[in-house]
């Protein structure tokens, strides 16, 4: 099962990090200002994460795909890693729509 780790940064917002039962990131959060904000984004996470109209499938300016999770409005929810290859991207969002849904919340300082 997959969990949320929610963290400090340095200048004191708060973000988190989804990540897979192995341990790796699969979705990262923008900042945000408040501890109560940033618990939304999760809960808007698990909404929108078996929608597979909500990923945005992109390219960087380096080629290597990557995606955003959008929340209904359109705004970015969450981003995942650099991938070497759509199937790679494919498999990361398979990962965030098995997760994100039943993931667990931890606090990190």
């Amino acid at each position: 099962m997959g969990k949320f780790e929610i963290k400090k940064t340095k200048s004191g917002l708060c973000k988190f990090d989804l990540k897979a039962s192995n341990g790796q990131v699969i979705l990262s959060s923008q900042s945000y200002k408040s501890m109560p904000g940033c618990n939304k984004g999760i809960n808007t996470v698990k909404v929108n994460a078996k929608d597979d109209k909500r990923y945005d499938r992109k390219t960087a300016k380096d080629g290597s795909p990557y995606f955003n999770l959008k929340a209904k409005n359109g705004q970015i929810i969450g981003t995942s890693e650099m991938y070497s290859n759509t199937s790679g991207m494919e498999n990361g969002i398979a990962s965030v729509k098995k997760n994100a849904p039943g993931a667990t919340i931890e606090h990190k300082s």
